[in-house]
């Protein structure tokens, strides 16, 4: 059973952190005047502007603000302020006896990954969105979703079918995120139990055929196998390298999952996109894959089945 934290009120309290890659504060000021307009307290993290590296800051300062966050009964929700690299370093130094006792949203996506995984294996929900290094970059419906999650509104997600999905319906625990992110904790004891879940998947910036290296390893591993249903969210800026792979993401994807009976949807507006519609990563989805439109949403009433539509 997956734990929510309480929804947000105006008037909470919340922080930006950055457990991952360096920040301008530009975007850290722009972030504060948007949680502000939705009526939020922010609390800015000591380091969420420190540089060293690729990293926001030491290993320890990254891990000092994540804690404090996490400890501060007063903090409703966290906003990693982006991702980049740097959370599967302190993932595990942290201590989450006080941050299960008093559960809070954590929101973010890409690097994030990390603690989305980390925190379902607690049995904590997270949210999978944008996050202050993107607010501008990303459709005005896509920040709307990110606050309709955030307090508690319906946030039903349709988008237009790709023809090459695989139609049906599935229910699970909706999981995942970035696909090279998943790739890495493959094994370790943060990884997402994946038995009759709704994997969602995305990815920016990769060779074809890496995709399809931590694809094989998905289906070999036997995690495939175990799905309820299969979302594709944005497979950005892919790159073919010196030898042409020679088919689609899609085609990809397809062949890999040809022997599992599992609907397929593509498109997901999920991402490294101007498209990044939020949900709740470890929340029970029905996923709806239609000749013209899909769709997923949280269950309430709906009848627990997988199958697909011929």
């Amino acid at each position: 059973m997956t734990t929510l934290p309480a929804f947000l009120q105006q008037g909470n309290r919340v922080a930006i952190v950055s457990p991952s890659g360096p920040i301008d504060n530009s975007y850290i000021e722009r972030a504060v005047e948007i949680l502000e307009r939705w009526g939020l307290q922010v609390w800015i993290a000591p380091h969420v502007c420190a540089h060293c590296g690729v990293f926001a800051g030491t290993d320890t300062e990254r891990a000092a603000d994540m804690q404090a966050a996490f400890n501060n009964p007063e903090i409703r929700a966290i906003f990693c302020s982006r991702g980049g690299y740097g959370a599967i370093r302190i993932v595990e130094t942290l201590d989450y006896t006080q941050f299960l006792q008093n559960p809070k949203w954590l929101i973010g996506f890409s690097d994030i990954t990390v603690f989305h995984s980390k925190l379902n294996t607690l049995g904590v929900a997270s949210i999978h969105g944008a996050m202050p290094k993107n607010f501008e970059k990303i459709t005005e419906k896509s920040l709307q979703s990110l606050h309709n999650v955030l307090f508690g509104k319906e946030n039903t997600i349709t988008w237009q079918a790709n023809e090459r999905n695989k139609r049906g319906t599935a229910q699970g625990r909706l999981v995942g995120g970035n696909l090279s992110i998943l790739y890495s904790i493959r094994g370790l004891s943060l990884e997402y139990n994946y038995r009759n879940a709704i994997l969602f998947i995305e990815d920016l910036n990769e060779y074809v055929y890496h995709i399809d290296r931590m694809l094989q390893n998905l289906k070999l591993s036997g995690i495939l196998a175990h799905l309820s249903g299969l979302i594709v969210g944005g497979m950005t800026d892919m790159k073919q390298g010196a030898d042409t792979f020679g088919i689609t993401i899609e085609e990809l994807i397809l062949d890999i999952c040809k022997d599992y009976s599992f609907p397929i949807a593509f498109n997901f507006p999920s991402g490294h996109g101007a498209q990044n519609k939020a949900f709740v990563v470890g929340e029970e989805y029905f996923l709806t894959v239609g000749g013209n439109e899909c769709k997923v949403e949280i269950v309430d009433s709906k009848p627990k089945e997988s199958n697909v539509l011929l």
